[in-house]
């Protein structure tokens, strides 16, 4: 996508310098545009754990490069092996919920073990980090292109107006390497003059929706609006909304969504409403192996004053204030589930699935058990 006319993806290798990863740390957006370089595994946890870079398909491309460095770093050891299992558990306890991360440091794994030397092991990581990325863009592109003929059936019937489209959290480009999962569709319909108009829920504790989402989509040229997260109920009530569409960080093969703290109460507002709810993700985001979202998902327990304080922009700078009585004891769940009687269907890489096993097996016959 593109940021003030020029073309970003999330994650690069630098190029004068391929040791070097560079990413957009998102942590001052939507007020700073900052490009943070990464030259080691311990600089790629820290990066991934707190947020500098996240969304599932991100993470796991982030974790792609992690393992890259990581090969940098063992060349100059004594035990190449051992240190490649020590950077992967590194990698691997930084985010729980998004299955991107471990997805992503097991292929680096298995391809790296093809490789003889440390010079062989570096150019087939760097090659395979490059691939991850680039099949996550790819991925998310044609999800954009399976979700356009979504919105454009509902277009159909209003005859001009447009198409209400309500998101949660930020599952844009930002959240990937590039077109986004859930705005994939949105991007793909405003390019081909669908009129389209984006409800932006906030997102509240780290307010992704408000700060990320909107910013992109501002970027991009697509009409939007920010809401507090609690309205989308309302909007659904009085006719605002003709879609919902979201993220996931981790989808079971049966079809049960893990995605940012709140959607579930989104997926009930909308089931109630009559108002079909989409999940996008790329094959990346499923997990193969999990069956019962509700048991057996993790569901990631951040840092309490993520709750508790807010931050902003004030004079040129960015700043942090306390929102809560100071001696208030916070929860703050990252995730939550939405079971897969909520969701209306997937949109993959693909093509549009139920959220059922027998219809996301019939896309994906490689994983039938």
């Amino acid at each position: 996508m593109k940021v003030r006319g020029q073309h970003f993806r999330t994650i690069w290798l630098k190029k004068s310098d391929d040791r070097v990863v560079e990413l957009i740390d998102q942590r001052f957006l939507p007020h700073q545009f900052v490009i943070e370089e990464v030259t080691t595994v311990d600089q790629m946890a820290t990066a991934i754990r707190e947020m500098h870079v996240r969304g599932a398909g991100l993470i796991g491309a982030s974790a792609g490069y992690g393992m890259y460095l990581a090969t940098l770093e063992s060349a100059m050891n004594d035990s190449p092996d051992q240190d490649l299992v020590q950077a992967a558990a590194k990698l691997n306890a930084t985010r729980p919920t998004a299955v991107n991360l471990a997805w992503a440091i097991e292929r680096q794994l298995k391809s790296i073990g093809g490789g003889a030397t440390a010079t062989e092991k570096i150019a087939i990581a760097r090659n395979t980090a490059r691939q991850i990325a680039d099949e996550d863009a790819e991925h998310c592109r044609m999800i954009g292109q399976h979700g356009l003929r979504l919105i454009e059936q509902i277009a159909q019937r209003k005859n001009g107006k447009p198409v209400n489209v309500l998101t949660h959290c930020n599952a844009g480009w930002l959240a990937f390497v590039d077109y986004g999962s859930a705005t994939a569709p949105i991007y793909a319909a405003h390019d081909n003059g669908v009129p389209v108009h984006v409800w932006v829920s906030e997102t509240r504790p780290r307010s992704q929706g408000s700060k990320l989402t909107a910013w992109e989509l501002g970027e991009h040229g697509v009409p939007h609006t920010v809401i507090a997260d609690s309205t989308s109920g309302h909007l659904m009530q009085n006719g605002k909304v003709d879609l919902v569409i979201v993220g996931t960080d981790r989808t079971t093969y049966t079809g049960d969504v893990a995605n940012k703290i709140g959607t579930y109460l989104k997926a009930l507002s909308a089931k109630d409403n009559k108002i079909p709810l989409y999940a996008a993700l790329p094959s990346s985001s499923f997990d193969w192996n999990m069956r019962d979202g509700l048991s057996e998902i993790p569901i990631e327990e951040r840092e309490p004053n993520e709750i508790k304080n807010a931050d902003g922009w004030l004079d040129g700078r960015q700043v942090e204030v306390r929102v809560t009585p100071a001696d208030s004891p916070a929860a703050n769940y990252g995730f939550d589930v939405t079971p897969r009687r909520l969701v209306t269907g997937l949109i993959t890489e693909r093509g549009v699935c139920d959220a059922a096993e027998k219809s996301i097996l019939a896309l994906f016959p490689e994983h039938t058990r």
